[in-house]
């Protein structure tokens, strides 16, 4: 199978990168996929440099060896929807699979750039490829005062025309179960699936607590901050958890978000020394693991939500408890996938505080969260959920393929129906078409019905 993933990837620093990241290298691990990375162009934001001239973002990104990228649309740009068509008809893929938050193309300061990007997942299918959207979050559920946007009215009107325009793939999936439900009864969707987002590593690693308050407590937020992801609550928190656990050590990590130059610079200015805070600015993956392993507390201090959190998926993978804004999305998430989390009221330093101090004052509670927490990532590896998306492709390529060489639809229908043997094997009556059991689970006979009801975690073959 030929997949082209439209995807920001790295050494772009920009959303959702790091996630294509990860389901590009499950991707590459399968003998049987061909995989072409169709990512964006990298600008400035990725060489931003301080004052002294040292690179902000790590070290002059070079493009990551192993892998086919092609980089062929830009942020902000009207172009990107000819860029990408004309890229996509000269590879021919059997899918196109598009991982997306509304500003994948264009900041609100751009909206035209970004709603031409976003319309390009319908332009594909017109063209006749099979295309998939893994959409992280969707407007009904964002803050938009929180996200700092104006016009707030006719930004949202114009993000639903998006999302009807998004919609219009051939499949959609989301990584909320209220994210579906909202798709399914506000717009009717008839393609919307429920995924989940997974954690990155191919294994979850048990959590090793000898390297947990050795010497210090380690509070870890990471994340792109400026927007929704702000550290005023968390700064004003920690004095009063320092005062009551003194070996305790605040650990902030990640980026600015693209719209918020020099945020995370402006909050490390303003600590006075002995403050206890740290600031790592970005990561590069190789140190990920170590970070994890040594905090005791991961937290996430967000205003709003824009879908499942990675940082908390990567908690999960690590076995580290949570400290997290009490959010509707973040308690579906919670929910949905059985994890541990503390919920504090959002905007509350002293109720973050008593949270944050409640799991680093007792070490039975750590070991249960962690425990809790490394349990739900063993049932949602990155490998798993790549699997069960390419069990769905390969479903939804031989549907069509039965289609395309049926001279009599009807008769063809019909022979699916009653003409096998009931000695034929599932897996082979699988691959040749609808209309069909697998696993004892009846695959309706149109795409429609089987787009509506089938979830890519579910799927098996």
């Amino acid at each position: 199978m030929k997949i082209c993933l439209v995807a920001t990837f790295p050494p772009s620093a920009r959303q959702l990168n790091e996630y294509a990241f990860y389901i590009a290298g499950e991707l590459q691990r399968n003998p049987d996929i061909s995989l072409t990375i169709l990512a964006d162009e990298l600008t400035d934001y990725e060489f931003a440099t301080d004052e002294n001239g040292k690179t902000l973002n790590g070290p002059q990104p070079a493009e990551l060896p192993g892998f086919d990228v092609i980089r062929c649309w830009k942020f902000n740009s009207m172009g990107t929807p000819v860029r990408l068509l004309n890229t996509i008809r000269k590879l021919k893929p059997d899918v196109v699979w598009f991982n997306l938050v509304f500003s994948s193309f264009g900041t609100p300061e751009f909206p035209l750039a970004a709603f031409a990007g976003l319309s390009t997942p319908a332009l594909t299918r017109a063209l006749g490829y099979y295309t998939h959207v893994t959409l992280h979050h969707i407007i009904e559920h964002v803050d938009f005062s929180s996200a700092g946007v104006r016009q707030v009215r006719m930004f949202r009107l114009a993000s639903e025309v998006a999302t009807r325009t998004l919609l219009r793939a051939n499949s959609v999936s989301v990584l909320l179960s209220g994210y579906r439900r909202t798709l399914v009864e506000k717009y009717s969707a008839q393609n919307v699936l429920l995924g989940t987002h997974g954690t990155f590593a191919p294994c979850a690693t048990p959590p090793d607590f000898t390297k947990r308050a050795n010497p210090e407590h380690r509070i870890l937020a990471i994340g792109h901050w400026g927007t929704y992801k702000r550290l005023e609550t968390l700064m004003d928190a920690f004095p009063a958890v320092l005062r009551k656990v003194p070996h305790a050590k605040l650990i902030i990590a990640g980026a600015n978000h693209h719209t918020k130059p020099r945020y995370w610079e402006s909050m490390r200015e303003s600590l006075s020394p002995g403050s206890g805070i740290e600031f790592r600015g970005y990561v590069p993956e190789e140190a990920i693991p170590e970070l994890f392993q040594t905090s005791t507390v991961v937290v996430m201090p967000y205003d709003s939500a824009t879908g499942s959190s990675g940082p908390a998926h990567q908690a999960c993978e690590y076995g580290v408890p949570i400290v997290c804004a009490d959010l509707a999305d973040f308690r579906d998430m919670a929910a949905d996938e059985d994890m541990a989390i503390k919920f504090y009221k959002v905007g509350d330093a002293v109720d973050l505080a008593d949270k944050l101090l409640e799991v680093l004052q007792s070490p039975d509670q750590q070991r249960r969260m962690a425990e809790r927490n490394f349990s739900a990532a063993m049932q949602m590896t990155m490998s798993s959920v790549v699997r069960n998306y390419l069990r769905w492709f390969e479903l939804k390529r031989c549907k069509k393929a039965i289609g395309a060489t049926s001279l009599f639809p009807a008769w063809r229908t019909l022979w699916l129906r009653y003409g096998f043997p009931r000695w034929v094997a599932p897996s082979v009556v699988l691959t040749l078409g609808p209309g069909l059991v697998a696993n004892g689970d009846e695959i309706e006979n149109s795409d429609e019905a089987s787009d509506q009801t089938a979830d890519p975690r579910t799927l098996t073959s």
